[in-house]
């Protein structure tokens, strides 16, 4: 294993998601609570995303058409945003019946953790950073050492979104926060729709 490419490929690829709509994502879908289920989740999707990457992602990602991807993206983003309200909701029903906090069920957790990895595991084909984790285990020859670097790079990477994501919910009223979630998620959701017909 070549450390050499395990490093080039942390380091472009943190930098290349630092600013990524997927990072947006993973933000605002840790804002609304349970963010350990939504790193376990973005984290497990960006680690098989880089696995698909460095062995058939040069193959998969000229075979799946970008209008294709644009649009379950769009879809996944709408998800995510019913899934932020419906929880909610839920989260309001349970303080009204008068419920302790933090008692909510397993579901829930999972429910977060499925929606992250269904949101990042879209949008990232043919993302920058998939690209790049592609072309570099073409280059050097070591999909291995590319592909613990850029995997790295991803963990860590959204373990700072959720981080962020986690310490807003405390400076920021639930109603709001849940509001602007979704509201955001349809943005997003939006903007990959337009990407489809560009």
């Amino acid at each position: 294993m070549n450390p050499s490419a395990a490093a080039t490929a942390f380091g472009l690829v943190a930098v290349g998601e630092l600013p990524d709509k997927t990072m947006v994502a993973t933000v605002l879908l840790a804002s609304r609570g349970r963010p350990l289920a939504v790193w376990v989740g973005a984290a497990a999707a960006f680690l098989t995303q880089v696995a698909l990457a460095v062995t058939v992602g040069a193959t998969v990602a000229r075979a799946l058409p970008a209008e294709a991807r644009d649009l379950g993206t769009a879809a996944l983003f709408l998800l995510g945003a019913l899934l932020v309200w419906r929880g909610g909701k839920e989260a309001a029903e349970t303080e009204a019946r008068g419920e302790a906090k933090g008692t909510e069920p397993w579901s829930s957790a999972a429910r977060a953790a499925t929606a992250a990895f269904g949101v990042v595991f879209l949008a990232e084909w043919g993302d920058l950073t998939q690209i790049l984790a592609v072309d570099l285990a073409a280059r050097t020859g070591d999909p291995l050492a590319v592909g613990l670097g850029a995997g790295l790079a991803l963990v860590l990477v959204a373990g700072l979104a959720v981080l962020v994501g986690s310490r807003l919910v405390r400076r920021v009223p639930a109603r709001l926060l849940r509001t602007v979630t979704a509201l955001a998620l349809v943005a997003l959701a939006g903007v990959s729709v337009a990407a489809a017909f560009a």
